[in-house]
């Protein structure tokens, strides 16, 4: 009789590990004993640890609740404000220990690995691109003024957010997350 595969288990192990500890202090013997599995199962799902760090990309991608944002019946700034809410409380829930998983490959990994390099921006695009239809449809509601590039606010919206994550995790307070949302929708997207 055939093993049942593990891969789902070791996929999201790898996920935890990276995102509690960071790609170089994870290990796959890390992975495999989180998962509850042999070190040769990782091998039969995932040629190295690169490839499980952009499966974690791609699931933590999912935990993101973009939906959020393109909930129908509310105004568009108000989604993207209710988006940016949840994700706030995933890291006031997590003690302020893990920040956003991209951000951190960004900052860890980006400058020694093209492969997750690559990941990174086209996780950072993917993610403004998502903003900045939002706000182009908050523009076009009559909820922004016409001379806002939705685009370059998206980008500036996002980078402030990362910026925000690393003081507020310095910090182990949600008085940073006060600082984003007065100056984003209090000021910038007034």
């Amino acid at each position: 009789m055939a093993r049942a595969s593990k891969r789902e288990e070791i996929a999201q192990a790898a996920l935890e590990q990276f995102h509690s500890h960071g790609f170089h202090a994870t290990g796959i013997n890390d992975i495999t004993a989180a998962a509850g599995a042999p070190k040769g199962s990782f091998y039969n799902h995932f040629s190295s640890k690169e490839e499980s760090a952009l499966e974690a990309l791609s699931r933590y991608a999912d935990s993101l609740r973009f939906d959020i944002l393109f909930t129908p019946g509310q105004p568009a700034l108000d989604r993207l404000r209710t988006h940016f809410e949840f994700l706030r409380r995933m890291t006031v829930d997590s003690g302020f220990a893990r920040g956003c998983l991209v951000g951190n490959f960004g900052a860890e990994v980006a400058d020694h690995n093209e492969t997750i390099r690559s990941a990174v921006r086209q996780s950072f695009d993917q993610w403004a691109g998502l903003i900045g239809r939002v706000l182009t449809e908050a523009r076009e509601a009559g909820e922004l003024g016409t001379g806002l590039d939705a685009d370059e606010a998206a980008r500036f919206i996002l980078s402030a957010w990362e910026g925000t994550l690393i003081v507020a995790r310095a910090d182990k307070t949600s008085v940073p997350f006060d600082s984003f949302f007065h100056m984003v929708f209090g000021v910038v997207l007034r």
